[in-house]
């Protein structure tokens, strides 16, 4: 494949953790990723890396008009979230503190932004696919009412951006993902090698949920889970994606189920 017919995807929040991972992934699957975050320091395979704040709209909007200008898009991930130390604490909401109310912006509506670019440049191809990185924080108590909301938003948007994409063969999933293997999680297990060990059997590497995106993207019956938000380890089954050292990451069904889309529509 050479570079002018590879897929184009943008990756959002690929310096660190799952957008990383994701981004990697699809690179080194023969996409051409312009990866995106606040601090990148190297590009995926045959990609790109550029930095922008999701929270400047103008800096979103000269990356879509670069993408449109160096051949348009095929791929969005919405994976970009601004997310706190404090995040995982015990405490109330309340006691935390107010920043991480940020991922209502850097998180649901840079969602709805970088989509908003990007939706033209999707339907101009005739088929794309926006995919939302997402957890079962959705539908059950996990972190706070900020996650949750952020979490609940971009399922949401999923399954309602479906709607207005129909008969254009362009695509929106939303994805949960299982405990992630990033580097701050290993790093918080220095030392505890077992430990570790325990927790990867029921984890899932950040490169894991881009190879079920490139599966995704490829699935001739991609237009039948537009709308749905999905769990990514059951998604893995579909495709018979394994994880690394051939690992079949569990679902995480016990936390929640993805809520089924309402099939009316209110104009």
């Amino acid at each position: 494949m050479t570079d002018s017919d590879a897929p184009v995807a943008v990756v959002t929040g690929a310096s660190r953790g799952a957008g990383r991972g994701i981004a990697w992934a699809l690179g080194a699957s023969g996409w051409r990723v312009y990866a995106t975050g606040r601090t990148i320091i190297d590009a995926p395979p045959g990609g790109v890396a550029v930095r922008v704040d999701h929270s400047d709209d103008g800096a979103v909007a000269g990356l879509f008009e670069r993408v449109r200008a160096e051949g348009g898009l095929d791929l969005l991930v919405n994976n970009a979230a601004v997310i706190s130390d404090e995040l995982v604490s015990p405490k109330p909401f309340w006691e935390k503190p107010l920043e991480l109310a940020d991922v209502l912006d850097v998180g649901l509506r840079s969602s709805y932004v970088a989509s908003w670019h990007a939706a033209p440049l999707l339907v101009s191809r005739g088929r794309g696919l926006i995919a939302f990185t997402s957890s079962p924080g959705s539908v059950c108590y996990m972190h706070g009412p900020a996650y949750g909301a952020q979490k609940a938003g971009v399922d949401k948007m999923a399954t309602d951006m479906a709607v207005d994409f129909r008969g254009t063969g362009v695509a929106t999933v939303s994805i949960w993902m299982g405990i992630l293997l990033t580097e701050r999680l290993r790093g918080a297990f220095a030392g505890n090698s077992e430990a570790l060990a325990a927790t990867a059997e029921h984890a899932e590497t950040p490169e894991f949920t881009g190879h079920l995106i490139d599966a995704l993207y490829r699935d001739p019956q991609l237009g039948e889970l537009s709308g749905q938000t999905v769990i990514g380890a059951e998604l893995a089954e579909r495709y018979g994606i394994t994880d690394e050292g051939g690992r079949r990451p569990p679902s995480h069904r016990h936390l929640g189920v993805p809520r089924d889309p309402s099939s009316v529509v209110v104009r």
